[in-house]
């Protein structure tokens, strides 16, 4: 009989295997992905909030996915950090359970927003002429708090699993905490945990999928034959799309990745890994910068608060 293990429980993350010689650079790369996380999504942010002219759907929309990539990007790389700086790999039960659910949150959050950023589009493309009056106020205000909730509810129920759930071993293995590392180390076969886990993971995903979708069937379709009278609509339409299309497959291809990785034996486990952490530092980084470069409006206001700040500074 294997004892279980009594509060408090400290685990110990497996971590990356560091070359002698490496952690210095290894620490300073994840550092400087985090930096440019925070630089990037900050400013977009800060404009966004700061901007008047910005307070519109698709930039309020766009600023709840910022705060999604903070989350995810801050659960993760400043512990990734002390691991390669210090070698610390413990890190406490309460703590662990934190960055697993932060983790599964941002995972679950940046599909549900996207979906109602396909909805945005959607209703911008194939009804203009009534986008204001659907596309209220409070209507995306409750599209926003609907994303979040069905996120944080899905992964709730998920960690409500844990709940006197005995553990009988203490050895994390992998970079950072998940659901599946943690419940992995229980006594006895989780089985209402393993189906509710892939039942969530497959119906959220799918789910987003078809709304994705539909509204971007609907919108090329509207696109196609509004172009036949004014291409320079079908074009317009076309380019407000397509950040929010690219920041979907971004995430779905990291996705994928860290998928078909782990059923491939041959592969080594660094390089598993480190194809587990990309869908949380490679988004973060590249979705501003989409959204930056893409929108003319975003990327004016960018460059005219920046010209002001340092108009002010001479």
């Amino acid at each position: 009989m294997v004892t279980p293990l009594k509060q408090p429980i400290v685990f110990e993350l497996e971590g990356f295997f560091v070359p002698p010689g490496y952690s210095s650079l290894l620490f300073f790369l994840a550092l400087l992905n985090y930096i440019v996380v925070l630089l990037g999504n900050g400013v977009v942010l800060c404009v966004i909030v700061i901007d008047k002219s910005l307070h519109r759907p698709m930039f309020i929309l766009v600023c709840n996915l910022v705060v999604c990539d903070l989350l995810g990007a801050t659960a993760v790389l400043p512990r990734l950090m002390m691991h390669f700086l210090t070698g610390q790999k413990r890190i406490a039960y309460i703590l662990a359970i934190a960055q697993a659910f932060c983790v599964h949150t941002y995972g679950a959050a940046v599909q549900t927003i996207l979906g109602a950023m396909a909805y945005d589009r959607y209703i911008a493309v194939c009804e203009p002429l009534r986008y204001h009056a659907i596309m209220t106020s409070a209507r995306l205000h409750f599209c926003c708090a609907l994303a979040w909730f069905i996120a944080l509810l899905l992964i709730a129920v998920l960690f409500a699993f844990h709940i006197n759930t005995p553990l009988c071993g203490n050895i994390i293995r992998h970079v950072y905490c998940t659901n599946r590392t943690i419940i992995s180390l229980a006594c006895s076969p989780t089985l209402p945990s393993n189906i509710y886990g892939l039942s969530m993971t497959w119906s959220l995903s799918t789910g987003i999928f078809v709304i994705i979708a539909f509204s971007y069937i609907r919108i090329l379709h509207a696109s196609v034959k509004r172009g036949r009278s004014d291409s320079s609509a079908q074009s317009k339409a076309l380019r407000t799309c397509a950040p929010h299309l690219v920041v979907y497959l971004l995430f779905e291809i990291a996705s994928l990745i860290i998928i078909v990785s782990y059923r491939f034996p041959s592969v080594s486990r660094n390089i598993q890994k480190f194809f587990s952490i990309l869908f949380i530092i490679i988004p973060p980084v590249i979705n501003p910068i989409i959204y930056g470069l893409v929108s003319k409006e975003l990327r004016g206001s960018i460059i005219k608060h920046f010209i002001t700040q340092v108009s002010c500074k001479k």
